[in-house]
């Protein structure tokens, strides 16, 4: 199991203790002759460990030690958009622009990071802070519009909220996660209409 690979370009990936530790965690939970069932989980071990991007390098070194042809992880590498083949700023913005969050505003949305940014799509800031993506759903449909800032969901967007997240992480500030609205977690936006009592059998005196 090599943990050190140099591409054809003399370009090395080594992972590091911890990662090299957690990659085999995740190999560990596949029987033996299905490793390459771990290939996505270490595609993203090895992308944050170098710093938010997938060189040839790495993706080698996950090819060599899932004993997968390195096409084969490329090939993963290139469909999911969670995977970076080229270096991203400290702050990878993406936005969302599918059907949901198109309906619900996104184009104003992603209008607003144009002009805070003064980058467009598939463009890095001068400064190397923000990269700015547009991708396809993230799963937060019922909260849309949304962007995914690194691990951050931000929810129920508008251009203001989206501008002002933005400017907050250019004070070198964390802004708030989850939803920009109010709202607690996915609930509807005016409340509860169902489900608003206690629950049978919870302990509420009504078993």
């Amino acid at each position: 199991m090599s943990a050190d690979v140099a591409s054809g370009d003399g370009e090395v990936f080594v992972f590091n203790d911890e990662s090299l530790a957690r990659a085999k965690q995740e190999i560990a939970k596949y029987p033996q002759g299905r490793q390459a069932s771990a290939v996505m989980p270490l595609l993203d071990i090895a992308q944050r460990q170098n710093g938010g991007w997938l060189s040839r390098a790495a993706i080698e070194c996950v090819a060599a030690m899932l004993d997968m042809p390195e096409m084969r992880v490329f090939e993963v590498a290139s469909f999911y958009t969670m995977y970076n083949l080229k270096p991203v700023g400290r702050h990878h913005v993406q936005v969302c622009t599918n059907l949901p969050c198109w309906l619900r505003g996104s184009d104003g949305v992603a209008q607003a990071c144009r002009q805070t940014l003064s980058v467009d799509f598939g463009e890095t800031t001068g400064d190397g802070l923000f990269t700015l993506s547009e991708v396809e759903c993230l799963g937060a449909c019922v909260n849309a519009p949304m962007m995914q800032i690194g691990d951050d969901y931000y929810e129920d967007l508008d251009p203001g909220t989206a501008q002002a997240i933005l400017k907050t992480l250019q004070r070198g500030e964390t802004p708030k996660a989850g939803s920009q609205s109010g709202r607690r977690s996915c609930e509807p936006a005016g409340g509860l209409t169902s489900l608003t009592g206690q629950p049978v059998g919870s302990g509420g005196g009504d078993d």
